[in-house]
């Protein structure tokens, strides 16, 4: 399903920095579009957000935290993700920008996945990793099963009759 893109913001003075996220929002300088990036803390103990890093086609865009964002990008088709510090994918997404729109984006790192949305709510992922809770509980189960497998075993060929 497809939706139309959000309407353009009225012109504001001052220019504008692609690839620079913005705290307010922002017109598109001519040729651009705008995403609108809505980033959540998720469950950490540490947000999300702090240790991962945004990127819109490979290029860093410095996200400091939690909150929304405005970014201008060149109009065109992107690849957006955020990684983890190590840069492997968290959360990535594809899409085709058109210049003057404004592109919602909700990155949302949840307690069992991390999930982007767009700005009537569908579900726009195309790559979400389990999230690191998800990923603990499963690590502690393999390891539970073969530690208490690998006691048994133990136990059952040191005894002789």
């Amino acid at each position: 399903m497809s939706y139309p893109p959000q309407p353009s913001y009225p012109a504001a003075p001052g220019g504008v920095t692609p690839m620079i996220a913005y705290p307010h929002p922002i017109p598109p300088p001519p040729g651009h579009a705008v995403l609108t990036v809505s980033v959540n803390r998720g469950p950490y103990l540490v947000p999300a957000p702090s240790t991962s890093r945004f990127k819109v086609d490979g290029r860093l865009v410095a996200i400091p935290g939690e909150g929304t964002w405005y970014v201008a990008v060149p109009a065109g088709p992107h690849d957006v993700r955020y990684t983890d510090f190590m840069g492997i994918p968290v959360i990535t997404t594809a899409l085709v920008t058109q210049p003057g729109v404004v592109y919602p984006l909700s990155f949302r790192f949840g307690g069992w996945r991390n999930r982007v949305h767009d700005g009537q709510g569908t579900d726009v992922t195309k790559f979400g990793m389990w999230s690191n809770y998800s990923i603990l509980l499963v690590t502690l189960a393999v390891l539970g099963v073969l530690c208490c497998g690998g006691f048994g075993l133990v136990a059952a060929f040191s005894t002789s009759p």
